[in-house]
């Protein structure tokens, strides 16, 4: 049997080697002690055994609790009062007292058992404190070595870890082989009761940023800051950057001299070609800067709306698209907005249509002579509604518009407008829409008119739409809903379907 010195020695080293704490070690040995205590005296009785951590002295004792009536089943661990005084003269009914037991010897299969009591307690100390030095480090690229390759997922060892890199997180057509040294971004962890398994990825766009931040110092030094980016692995990725320095050109600083910056991750990619976007606060020059390199003939942008149309040349169309759509995919992600592309043919005849329909509404709906209508559609007013926003001052600066003419036609116009409202509201009123969907803060009356005329009369009609159907190109509102609002309204209807 070890004597008190070895204890404390054998705790040392084994607290040394893997990277425990001592206290850890001492209790995996008090523990393997209660076991061999439990072979000594019974395996029923409940025995507690304490090193101290300064003399490596061992305190043996079978702790009983104190009752007034011995329960038979229980009786091991039990004592009376009267005879619990013996060992604690303040001990009271409920209490427990600690009666001392003698040392005891190891024999061969105790020592076995206590053994592996302490390699299980350690291991599992062990596994703890590799989770709790790696749980902090989320987000960073790891490198270590491949270990091994099972069903072309590839195991890493990570020194005192490994890491699981999935064959869908490696980049298209890259091999590695084991001894191969590899790289790859840690996105998460995970804590199982074999232990803890630490998830890699070559594929997340974070890979790419975080090997910017490596090899730009300006990145690093946070004098430069990335703000988006967007990925197809293997073939494509963007990232947008921007300059805390002025004095600094962020496209230029991430390039480096003579390309060997980016081209360095470009290698690490595996060719992965790299658009390094230039960010702007103006929503058209960022779209434009994204959608590169494709050369844009100009923006439309729309009022409280995550939507822009791109207007260019035929023959940047394909470019400005990309192969399967990977261009404007991209560009879409970086600059998270819905990105429409036109070509300026499609653009001109749309705006010839528009200038058609609206010329024609404003002659129909408030009485006005062709050339009158056609001023005002030339003028930008596109909508009875965006006449009535604006002042009679307002119209009266059109060539041609006097006082007397600006007044009637915004008093036509204002008038339409109250007319109509007063036939939406009787219509929705008079209809079997329900009031769940009247509720709904997002749809304006003339919104749910359009649902009213498309058969869409309940919140089960609206959870059975798809987002595409309700706000699609050819969808029932078409575009007058933001994508993101469309799906939540469709998702909360479902939601409380189901549960009525």
């Amino acid at each position: 049997m070890l004597n008190n010195t070895e204890i404390l020695k054998v705790a040392e080293i084994v607290s040394q080697e893997k990277g425990i704490e001592q206290d850890i070690v001492m209790e995996a040995l008090e523990e393997s002690f209660e076991i061999i205590g439990k072979s000594k005296y019974g395996m029923d009785n409940n025995i507690k055994a304490v090193i101290d951590r300064f003399t490596g002295n061992i305190a043996l004792s079978h702790i009983k609790d104190v009752v007034e009536t011995i329960d038979p089943v229980l009786q091991a661990n039990q004592i009376l009062l009267d005879h619990a005084k013996k060992y604690d003269e303040n001990v009271e009914i409920g209490g427990q007292v600690h009666i001392p037991l003698p040392a005891v010897n190891f024999g061969r299969v105790t020592a076995n058992m206590a053994r592996q009591v302490i390699y299980s307690r350690v291991r599992e100390a062990e596994k703890r404190r590799q989770f709790n030095d790696f749980k902090d480090r989320v987000g960073e690229i790891l490198s270590g070595i491949v270990k091994r390759i099972e069903f072309n997922n590839i195991i890493v060892d990570l020194g005192k870890a490994e890491g699981f890199l999935r064959k869908d997180e490696l980049i298209p057509r890259e091999n590695f082989k084991t001894g191969d040294r590899i790289r790859a971004y840690f996105f998460d962890i995970k804590e199982e009761s074999k232990g803890h398994q630490i998830f890699l990825s070559r594929t997340h766009p974070q890979f790419m940023a975080k090997l910017f931040v490596q090899e730009v110092p300006e990145i690093y030094e946070g004098q430069i800051e990335i703000l988006s980016v967007a990925r197809d692995p293997g073939s494509r990725g963007k990232i947008t950057v921007r300059a805390n320095d002025k004095s600094i050109d962020p496209v230029g600083a991430c390039v480096g001299m003579r390309g060997s910056r980016v081209q360095a991750i470009v290698n690490e990619l595996q060719g992965e070609k790299i658009d390094i976007v230039n960010w702007s606060e103006l929503k058209s020059l960022f779209v434009q800067r994204a959608i590169s390199p494709a050369q844009v003939a100009k923006v439309n942008e729309f009022e409280d709306s995550n939507r822009v149309e791109i207007v260019l040349p035929e023959d940047q169309l394909s470019i400005a698209i990309g192969r399967r759509g990977q261009n404007v995919k991209l560009a879409s992600i970086l600059t998270g907005l819905e990105i429409d592309i036109l070509t300026e043919k499609e653009d001109a005849d749309r705006r010839q249509e528009e200038f058609k329909q609206v010329t024609a509404l404003f002659a129909e709906k408030l009485d006005l002579e062709d050339m009158i209508a056609q001023l005002l559609a030339v003028e930008g007013y596109n909508s009875i509604e965006k006449i009535v926003n604006a002042t009679v001052n307002d119209i009266e600066k059109i060539e041609g518009f006097d006082n007397e003419l600006a007044t009637e036609i915004y008093a036509r116009a204002t008038q339409f407008m109250e007319n109509e409202k007063a036939e939406l509201e009787k219509l929705i009123q008079e209809s079997s829409l329900d009031d769940y969907l009247k509720n709904i803060k997002e749809l304006d009356n003339k919104m749910l008119s359009t649902l009213i005329d498309n058969k869409i009369l309940t919140r089960q009609d609206l959870a059975d739409l798809a987002t595409d159907e309700l706000v699609g190109k050819e969808g029932i509102l078409q575009k007058r809903v933001e994508k993101n609002i469309a799906e939540k309204i469709i998702m909360d209807a479902r939601e409380i379907y189901l549960n009525s």
